[in-house]
């Protein structure tokens, strides 16, 4: 069954503190809530390269853990990480397509290897600062949006097994992050101020350019326009993705406008990267086809025969509706109603009814709005 903080009381919770402050309060709220609470802390990046703060995080988790006066444990994961995220994450880029290890980072490590982990600590429920929820519908664990819609971390636990989401406790799901400071900083939380984590699941903000390239060789070629004419050089394409701005080294062409360059296609074949200016019809996709797909529980009834949800194909972005249907391949077609802006393959597309996540699937190929120069990435690269 599904929990919430009703249900913790004198219960063994073990929580993953990560040391900010989101999972500090979660810590808070489940030791006011009676919850025989632990904490673990998971290293799992190793590399000291300077950019890496998982030395500082621990320091943080051990802090929380005293004020709060509940047990810390600390375990190295870094292996799984590196066989069963990292390792995919270079893959991808190697194909030339986009991916988002935060997704793995959930099902494998901390709905994976940390809740195998958990168990043997003598965990009966589990517990994260996620902005999510859970509720029993029709007999299995739904996994919900967060109440806070510009926190919500739905998106990222769509490949989470219902399973593992009934043994798990959300602490965070009916907050807002304005709500979770002050209540930091009210229990005297001396994180209540620190910065929220961004840049690589677990491996933090660094230069990324540098550190790909330290993993994948770098491939310079041609930066093409959708009518095949060479108006610059890219530095590989494992640095760019599509709707991309910033950094191309074309700006300023006396041939062409003022308005703003940006990446519409990567063709991998050739080494090229495709770009057009302004707000390019290249950029737009009518519908998707994803592989792999996740459902949380079973999949959606009628999806041989397409049914109408709505999806999101990034974090934050607002439910846009959609008709899926399912290929007896396994493979899924999304046709929105709405033309769709730098959809990029190796993404997730996420799928919902209501607040409800029902899964998710990777972007593999766009069906796109206009001609298209060449283009489309798929996972063959």
């Amino acid at each position: 069954m599904a929990y919430d903080l009703k249900n913790v009381a004198n219960r063994k919770v073990i929580l993953g503190l990560s040391g900010g402050v989101d999972s500090a309060v979660a810590a808070l709220l489940l030791k006011q809530a009676g919850a025989r609470i632990e904490a673990l802390h998971m290293t799992n990046w190793e590399d000291d390269d300077g950019y890496c703060t998982a030395a500082e995080d621990l320091q943080d988790a051990r802090r929380v853990s005293e004020a709060l006066d509940i047990p810390l444990h600390h375990a190295n994961f870094a292996a799984d990480y590196r066989e069963r995220v990292f390792a995919y994450f270079l893959d991808e880029y190697r194909a030339g397509r986009t991916p988002n290890p935060d997704v793995l980072c959930n099902r494998e490590i901390k709905f994976g290897a940390f809740r195998r982990y958990a168990k043997r600590l003598g965990a009966e429920l589990l517990a994260t600062g996620h902005y999510a929820r859970t509720a029993k519908l029709a007999g299995r664990t739904a996994l919900l949006k967060g109440a806070d819609s510009d926190k919500d971390q739905s998106y990222f636990l769509h490949a989470v097994s219902s399973e593992a989401l009934s043994e798990t406790v959300f602490p965070l799901g009916g907050l807002n992050k304005t709500e979770v400071r002050r209540l930091a900083r009210e229990h005297g939380l001396r994180v209540h101020d620190k910065k929220d984590s961004t840049g690589i699941c677990f491996i933090g903000e660094r230069p990324f350019r540098e550190f790909l390239s330290t993993f994948i060789p770098a491939s310079p070629g041609p930066i093409r326009t959708p009518d095949g004419a060479e108006i610059g050089r890219h530095q590989g394409l494992m640095h760019y993705t599509l709707g991309q701005r910033q950094g191309l080294g074309i700006g300023g062409r006396r041939d062409s406008t003022d308005a703003p360059w940006y990446v519409v296609a990567k063709v991998p074949a050739d080494n090229a990267l495709i770009v057009d200016q302004g707000d390019s019809e290249l950029l737009y996709s009518l519908g998707l086809t994803a592989t792999e797909p996740s459902w949380i529980g079973t999949a959606p009834r009628h999806l041989e025969t397409g049914l109408s949800l709505a999806a999101k194909v990034r974090y934050r972005q607002p439910d846009q509706r959609c008709r899926i249907l399912g290929r007896a391949d396994g493979a899924i077609e999304v046709t929105f109603d709405r033309p769709q802006r730098a959809v990029a393959p190796g993404q997730f597309v996420v799928f919902y009814d209501g607040d409800c996540c029902l899964g998710g699937a990777t972007i593999d190929s766009l069906i796109p709005a206009a001609g298209s120069p060449t283009t489309a990435v798929t996972a063959a690269g």
